[in-house]
């Protein structure tokens, strides 16, 4: 494949990782703008290597789709970093979700599905920008967790 292809490929794919970043940006949370251009970048050049740079020699059969496992299982990796347990619960889920997606957005424009790619990126930065009052909605009717006591004034002994 022509190096101007490749280019284009990896320009689109920073492109619609930035579009994910700049909500999560705006959010305040882990994981913006520039975290998400690289692993979009990133997975998208994993994926034109994977199909273009590993010519078949002979009548081998030519298996691209294991770099690809390898991204998901690499990714997995970066989004589980992102996750904090503390007492109130698991933080850091829809950073790790987003982190995976972003990985996904990567592969589908470095293995030329740019219209899946492109319309998942929208799609995905709308829910999240669209769907941020709910969570605050529904977060604010949960019930606070009672605290628990941890002196010896409880009678507990």
């Amino acid at each position: 494949m022509d190096f101007p292809i490749q280019a284009g490929k990896l320009l689109f794919a920073a492109l619609l990782g930035a579009v994910i970043g700049v909500e999560r940006e705006l959010g305040g949370k882990a994981a913006g703008v520039r975290t998400n251009v690289v692993i979009a970048v990133a997975s998208a050049l994993f994926t034109v290597l994977s199909i273009d740079a590993f010519p078949v020699i002979g009548d081998g059969p030519r298996d691209t789709a294991r770099v690809a496992a390898q991204i998901v299982s690499g990714v997995g990796f970066l989004g589980a970093g992102a996750l904090i347990r503390d007492r109130s619960g698991v933080k850091g889920l829809t950073t790790a979700a987003e982190i995976w997606l972003v990985a996904a957005i990567g592969m589908a424009v470095g293995a030329g599905a740019y219209a899946a790619a492109a319309f998942t990126a929208v799609l995905v930065a709308g829910l999240l920008f669209g769907l941020r009052p709910v969570s605050a909605w529904l977060a604010s009717k949960r019930p606070v967790p009672e605290q628990t006591r941890h002196d010896d004034t409880s009678g507990d002994g």
